[in-house]
């Protein structure tokens, strides 16, 4: 009996869960965007307050050297003098999500930015949340109606497929995610609004949103003018958010404009903690961040419902061979490429059929809708590869065949793929006009 009694202990003992306790500590150094302090025994991730001569900032435990901790506020940095007294904070709370979410805008860490009063909900999540086990993920299946017939039609997007809109400033993107955002058929709507300029959040709301459409709707805003840590933040908020509702069995659409803006922040972060940079000044952990933000969207087990995620990427000059675009097109299942050249000719949605592919189209469609799809981009493929030759008068009419169709079809494919801002264009009707252009190419042919 005594001998068991030893073993019992002794099991007890191993079992027994070593923590340094969680202390208070105080400031030695700050420079850039980053604090340090001594004494703190707060894990990375944590949070705590640092007393300022302004009051109490609020800050986040990014990394440790030695017996220093780095810390990164959340706000604004002005009072903070040597010495200052760091507390931490035990509990964290937490993300309010709830139905009283829809219609809503908020900030990074969930708080109203829209002075609509306290948000009315019972439950909380986290910013972060473990990994889904891939197995446990149903598969896409269905497509998802985006309202653009461009998009419906020849890049057909299926419930749960995570999707990039790579594009540079001021061919249309914001006002394509406004266009989704209104003729979806999702039952809920988050958009994530990371390092925009601040007037492009009100506008997106008052502009781009009709009153019916807010309804479904909620909006995490963490502008430019935010701490790298707020924009870092704030994109998992919304993937929180819309995490949550997919738990609930909705089909959830997802936007988060930008993802270029995410790896940014998490850039000025980890420079300025001292991590080295690899790619184009990317330090490595910002190429580790973006799948595990990506991966977090897409279809939930039998019983959950789905996440279609689109993520704008921002293509500076115009280059997809940007390093956040290429680990971006790496890890989606698909892209969609806005193009300067058809929104300087009024052609909208700028959407490149050409450049854009669907990874998951084959497994949403019909096979008659795939070769229509198919028919109209090599149409449309064969008028933009010899068009300098057709504008100079140098292409001679007779000397090929899918030429001479593409210069006939061409005013009829692009009349097809633009449409108006306002104007909603549903799955059905996009495919049966598809269905009926593609004919219309090969009785020609």
């Amino acid at each position: 009996m005594t001998q068991e009694l030893i073993d019992s202990f002794r099991t007890l003992r191993e079992n027994i869960v070593q923590t340094t306790p969680v202390t208070s500590g105080r400031l030695v150094r700050g420079v850039g965007l980053t604090l340090e302090a001594v004494g703190c025994h707060i894990p990375i991730g944590g949070r705590c307050l640092v007393k300022t001569l302004n009051g109490k900032v609020e800050a986040e435990v990014v990394g440790f050297s030695d017996n220093i901790t780095h810390l990164m506020p959340v706000d604004s940095i002005q009072g903070i003098v040597p010495g200052s007294m760091v507390e931490p904070l035990t509990q964290d709370a937490g993300i309010p999500v709830g139905e009283a979410l829809l219609g809503r805008v908020i900030d990074a860490n969930g708080k109203p930015l829209d002075d609509k009063g306290p948000i009315q909900t019972t439950g909380t999540v986290t910013s972060t949340a473990p990994p889904i086990n891939p197995l446990h993920r149903k598969p896409v299946r269905e497509p998802l109606d985006v309202g653009v017939r461009a998009i419906n039609s020849v890049i057909t997007v299926g419930k749960g497929q995570r999707m990039g809109l790579f594009a540079g400033s001021g061919v249309g993107k914001s006002v394509l995610m406004g266009m989704m955002t209104r003729g979806t058929t999702a039952d809920v709507v988050v958009v994530g609004l990371i390092g925009e300029r601040g007037r492009e959040v009100k506008e997106f709301i008052e502009d781009i949103l009709s009153e019916d459409e807010r309804k479904k709707a909620v909006v995490v805003a963490a502008p430019a003018d935010t701490s790298p840590l707020m924009r870092l933040k704030g994109s998992e908020t919304a993937v929180a958010v819309a995490e949550y509702f997919r738990d609930q069995g909705k089909n959830v659409l997802l936007l988060i404009d930008s993802l270029t803006r995410y790896a940014m922040a998490q850039r000025e972060i980890a420079l300025a903690v001292g991590e080295p940079p690899a790619t184009k000044g990317y330090p490595p952990s910002v190429f580790a961040k973006l799948p595990a933000l990506v991966e977090r969207a897409g279809n939930g087990n039998e019983y959950q419902g789905s996440i279609t995620a689109f993520y704008t990427v921002l293509t500076e000059g115009d280059d997809l061979q940007d390093p956040i675009a290429d680990a971006a097109r790496a890890i989606l299942d698909g892209h969609i490429v806005l193009s300067r050249q058809l929104a300087e000719s009024g052609h909208y949605p700028a959407i490149d059929i050409e450049s854009s592919i669907s990874r998951v189209m084959p497994q949403v469609v019909s096979q008659p809708h795939q070769l229509a799809a198919r028919d109209i981009k090599r149409i449309y493929s064969a008028y933009q590869k010899n068009k300098d030759l057709i504008n100079l008068g140098a292409y001679a009419k007779g000397s090929d065949p899918v030429i001479d169709l593409s210069i006939a079809a061409a005013p009829a494919i692009n009349a097809f793929l633009q449409q108006q801002t306002l104007q909603v264009v549903d799955f059905t009707q996009s495919t049966e006009t598809m269905t009926t252009l593609a004919s219309g190419l090969k009785s020609n042919g």
